[in-house]
């Protein structure tokens, strides 16, 4: 089964931090971040979507991405 997920949140080390972290998990980037303004709030938020293979599972819409 491929996974995907977008990551977000303010363009700062946090962000960096968990994007890291999905990396070290055995995530791949999956094409380029995005950034843009949020005028309500002032900050510059980030964007990146990443990709994993996880072998021995079926798709299921109840699955915690994030978990695997």
């Amino acid at each position: 089964m491929k996974v995907y997920r977008f990551l977000t949140g303010p363009d700062d080390s946090s962000f960096c931090h968990r994007v890291t972290d999905a990396l070290n998990k055995g995530w791949d980037l999956h094409g380029s971040p995005s950034l843009t303004f949020n005028s309500a709030t002032g900050q510059m938020m980030a964007g990146q979507a990443v990709v994993k293979d996880v072998p021995g599972k079926d798709y299921h819409p109840d699955i915690k991405l994030s978990e695997q």
